[in-house]
């Protein structure tokens, strides 16, 4: 017996999301020989070898089944400690939800608390998944422009006047992806005092708090507006387990309830042997001196990147007070969109760096630099850009 070829027909939502323009380039680079990566934003650290071992531990022990969806509880508790040791802050074991990073962590929040109808403001330039995480929730998108002038600050006055009755949520990153800025305590409190005001939700994604310069701070979003915030954090950046996949979420414990019932149909719950290797994370002695360390390089590398670029004819670098990217203005004599430069410095400095365009129309005149790769090449990748960029 034959039978008919089936036709494939996708659900339209899948059309509704854009594959991510940095994935893009770097799967390009790969196919190219000599090429040094300043695109992805990954530490070159390996994970700090006393959580590897707790998790070879937990391994021994038993720790292969199914947790609590929510998360083992001594984690969830050692999460609280974290916050109430490092900035004084009471929260509460019920309002935490161990995710799969903070990746699944933002979603979980669009999902759960947006739909049609409702509008969700969006920093311009900003992180890649938050735009498409609001497109499958089939929320509005409206775009604050985060500026230069105000230092990549978010404007409060300008927060305001985007607010009608259909806005349910506001995102913010800081430090922040892409340009390394930092927000200071009084923004902080008057995006907080926005939004409890107005009655909408604040999604904080905060996976670079631990990486800050020259005296910058890190104030967490729940220590302002506790009852409006969903804060989503991981251990990727801190810790350097990118591929671990942990990270957890914190918020009112009706909003949390709602997330974990939503978790636990995507994945069930986070693997149980990482779980117990996030607990030495936090409350390990030497896990924070590894984490110090990464830091200390971190600060090396942004010194030394932002000297060459200053040397550097045709590219302006913002001096970053957090995470680990440089965000650079490109000399608009040169008549080149983003990614036309982007694409240039790969084909005559077989340098990646990431198009602002990626992160939304107003990264137009921009790049990402990261500088989350050894010395070594770094110097090597500054170089080659420097002698293409004075043949211009």
């Amino acid at each position: 017996m034959k039978y008919k070829k089936r036709k494939y027909f996708l659900a339209g939502r899948i059309n509704l999301i854009q594959r991510s323009k940095i994935r893009e380039l770097f799967e390009k680079a790969r196919k190219m020989e000599n090429v040094i990566s300043l695109g992805i934003g990954e530490p070159d650290f390996d994970t700090p070898e006393v959580i590897k071992e707790a998790a070879k531990r937990a391994l021994d022990e038993g720790y292969t089944h199914y947790t609590p969806n929510a998360g083992i509880p001594e984690f969830r508790e050692a999460i609280a400690e974290y916050y109430r040791e490092f900035y004084k802050i009471d929260v509460d074991v019920d309002s935490i939800l161990v995710t799969a990073g903070a990746y699944e962590a933002t979603y979980l929040a669009f999902e759960s608390l947006l739909e049609e109808g409702d509008d969700v403001i969006i920093p311009d330039p900003a992180f890649v998944c938050y735009v498409e995480d609001a497109k499958i929730s089939e929320a509005g998108i409206i775009r604050i422009p985060l500026r230069e002038e105000n230092r990549f600050r978010i404007d409060p006055d300008e927060l305001v006047e985007l607010i009608t009755k259909r806005t349910r949520m506001i995102v913010i990153n800081y430090p922040n992806n892409p340009t390394g800025a930092t927000l200071d305590k009084e923004t902080a409190k008057a995006i907080a005092q926005i939004a409890e005001d107005y009655n909408i939700y604040i999604l904080s994604d905060e996976p670079y708090e631990h990486f800050l310069y020259e005296g910058a701070r890190h104030y967490p979003m729940i220590k302002y507006a506790p009852d409006n915030t969903i804060l989503a954090n991981s251990f990727s950046k801190t810790f350097a387990m990118t591929g671990w996949r942990l990270g957890f979420a914190i918020a009112p414990p009706q909003v949390i309830k709602d997330m974990i019932k939503l978790h636990a149909y995507i994945i069930g719950n986070v693997t149980s042997f990482i779980q117990i290797a996030g607990i030495t994370a936090l409350r390990d002695k030497r896990s924070w001196e590894a984490v110090e360390n990464m830091r200390k390089i971190y600060a090396e590398r942004r010194k030394l990147t932002l000297r060459y670029l200053n040397e550097m004819p045709h590219i302006e670098p913002f001096r970053p007070k957090g995470a680990f990217y440089v965000w650079a203005k490109i000399d608009p004599e040169l008549d080149m969109s983003s990614e036309d430069f982007a694409e240039w410095l790969l084909e005559n400095a077989g340098v990646v760096v990431i198009p602002g365009t990626a992160f939304g129309k107003h990264g137009e005149g921009w790049i990402r630099i990261s500088y989350a790769t050894k010395k070594e090449q770094l110097i090597e990748a500054m170089e080659r850009m420097r002698r293409a960029l004075e043949k211009l």
